[in-house]
């Protein structure tokens, strides 16, 4: 796992959700997906001892597709929204239950129209640059679970996937990876990142299965 420059360099907390969402260690958490228990949704996040610490509830509502995160009291801390009829894929992430732009976070997309990795651009409220300049980038491999996500344009690591299980997430899942988050990072932003990007990936496999089944049909056709 590659080593991260941000546990020594951020000695202070940096926050999109809430200060609370950050300590000044290391955290390793399990994320599980398509899990065994309707109670907590889909998508759970866990500490290293089975803690629920956030919650994932998806809905689609017309053509869009919403996920909310709840922490482990199920309070709605991010609304997160897909925007449709736009080149990229994007998201864009909401205070609490919101989708009104007064409350709005940041937007994330990918950066380009076609990606064989992945490869997706953070934009946080307060940027200004007209997406010139991006706040975060998430890079590498989702279906081998070796995403990183980097402080702006550096090589700097606030965040890591890695394909690791423990016996517990496999009592919780049937999907279960780590994400390694290093200190002072937002840990409820770096969920809605990882969120969004498993609905992006999640979109992009259901076109190539509907491509690859027309094409099926039509070579049966002839």
């Amino acid at each position: 796992m590659v080593e991260s420059s941000y546990a020594t360099m951020a000695n202070y907390p940096i926050y999109v959700i809430g200060s609370q969402y950050c300590t000044p260690n290391q955290v390793d958490v399990v994320i599980s997906r398509k899990v065994k228990t309707l109670r907590y949704g889909e998508f759970v996040v866990s500490d290293m001892n089975g803690n629920f610490m956030f919650k994932v509830k998806g809905t689609t509502f017309g053509w869009h597709d919403k996920r909310v995160i709840l922490d482990a009291a199920d309070n709605p801390l991010i609304t997160l929204k897909q925007k449709i009829l736009t080149e990229h894929s994007r998201w864009n992430a909401f205070k609490g239950e919101s989708t009104d732009n007064k409350d709005f976070l940041f937007t994330i997309k990918t950066t380009s129209i076609f990606q064989w990795k992945t490869k997706l651009a953070v934009f946080l409220a307060n940027n200004n640059s007209k997406e010139k300049n991006y706040d975060y980038l998430i890079k590498g491999s989702w279906s081998d679970r070796s995403c990183a996500i980097y402080a702006g344009d550096s090589s700097t690591i606030v965040a890591q996937m890695h394909k690791k299980i423990t016996d517990k997430s496999l009592l919780i899942g049937k999907d279960n990876f780590m994400v390694t988050m290093y200190p002072n990072i937002d840990q409820a932003f770096i969920v809605s990142l990882i969120v969004i990007l498993d609905a992006i990936n999640e979109a992009d496999a259901a076109v190539i299965g509907a491509a690859a089944d027309v094409g099926a049909a039509i070579g049966v056709g002839f």
